[in-house]
């Protein structure tokens, strides 16, 4: 009988504690945001590009760099007139406090590259295989610079002794795009 009546005390037990609402959940914390601050430093990039070697006239690709997911990221659609494309996703993450961008083209794998903004530029550098003059692997450095007439360079550095000597490997003018006249 004391078995049953134990029995009884516990299901009693039970049903007090499931009619008993469950207490409200924690008040939602707010969202971290993407705007202002390190995550508009790479802006002066977005926007629809004709791309061209720089100092001279000869279009060699077109370009669109968008901001998306809430400002946390620009993505790069690299259309070249010849050749494969490729793109990049970049970003700014306060966890690092640097500037991070991934690459992918025509050669397999990606590339990694991190940085930031200096002296009102911002520079990127990581490890890229094949880039070399004779495609040796090695470091490439990309400083992008906002230019007084709404352009952008992009000047592309080699480094085949771990950053001690620089070449030049590319250096482009991203002017903005323009629809031709009828």
């Amino acid at each position: 009988m004391a078995g049953i009546f134990a029995v009884l005390l516990v299901l009693q037990a039970a049903s007090t504690q499931a009619g008993t609402p469950p207490p409200p959940p924690p008040a939602p914390t707010p969202a971290a945001t993407c705007e202002g601050g390190h995550f508009d430093e790479f802006d002066f990039w977005v926007g629809q590009w004709d791309v061209y070697p720089t100092g001279k006239d000869q279009i060699v690709a077109h370009s669109r760099i968008e901001k998306l997911y809430g400002g946390c990221a620009l993505r790069e659609n690299w259309m070249p007139l010849k050749g494969a494309g490729g793109g990049s996703l970049s970003g700014y993450d306060p966890r690092t406090g640097g500037w991070h961008q991934t690459w992918f083209g025509s050669s397999p794998g990606p590339v990694f590259f991190s940085g930031g903004l200096a002296s009102g530029q911002m520079v990127l550098t990581g490890s890229w295989p094949g880039s070399g003059p004779k495609g040796e692997d090695g470091l490439t450095r990309m400083t992008y610079s906002r230019l007084e007439n709404g352009a952008v360079r992009q000047h592309g550095e080699f480094s085949g002794d771990y950053g001690v000597t620089w070449q030049t490997s590319f250096d482009l003018t991203y002017r903005p795009h323009e629809e031709p006249h009828a």
